[in-house]
């Protein structure tokens, strides 16, 4: 099954201020949700946030905070989205496949997908945007989560799912902005983006 732009969702769990910092390789997490975000918002999926008790923990990271508007963020107590009950009130709830970046990989991403699918959801988790403090606990959720039927899946992945095609204004534009991101050298670009634009836009 390919992850759809009209029919998913972007679900940003607890990726707040308190917990950030003892994330294994957070920088990194931070800045593939981040864009993972932008590209969403840029082609029209809906965004929604979680965050585990605010008043503790903090906010969502303000870099991501600004790109989520504050009626699209939910706040709970439960580990499990579905199991605080915040979930409907989020923009595109009800659309049937949830792509989930966030933090803990093992508790709130976990326990909230595997709810989730056990719901009637198709559940994608990106690899490259969720984390944990510990990367063994990360590497377990993921296993785990893979082989109770949740789809695995990275940040390029969905962009490119959510593309579909090539050759388009839209799909060219994405890859001006997201896709080549730190490619300097026209061998580094994403071979779509390569063989989909014009020569004289790749630097």
């Amino acid at each position: 099954m390919l992850i759809d732009a009209a029919r998913s969702q972007l679900l940003v769990v607890d990726m707040q201020e308190k917990l950030l910092p003892a994330i294994h390789d957070r920088d990194s997490v931070i800045a593939n949700a981040g864009w993972l975000i932008r590209v969403a918002i840029r082609l029209g999926v809906p965004v929604g946030a979680l965050e585990q008790y605010p008043k503790g923990l903090g906010r969502t990271n303000a870099a991501l905070r600004a790109l989520v508007p504050a009626q699209a963020v939910a706040s709970k107590v439960h580990f499990s989205g579905v199991a605080a009950g915040c979930l409907p009130d989020l923009p595109g709830a009800d659309r049937p496949q949830v792509v989930i970046a966030g933090v803990e990989a093992h508790v709130c991403v976990l326990q909230t997908a595997l709810d989730l699918a056990a719901a009637g959801k198709s559940v994608f988790v990106v690899a490259d945007c969720v984390g944990s403090r510990r990367a063994i606990d990360r590497d377990l959720a993921l296993a785990r989560m893979r082989d109770e039927g949740v789809r695995i899946v990275s940040r390029e992945m969905a962009a490119f799912e959510w593309l579909r095609e090539a050759a388009t204004p839209l799909f060219r534009e994405v890859c001006r902005e997201f896709l080549r991101q730190g490619a300097r050298a026209r061998d580094q670009a994403p071979a779509m983006c390569r063989d989909g634009m014009p020569e004289d836009t790749i630097r």
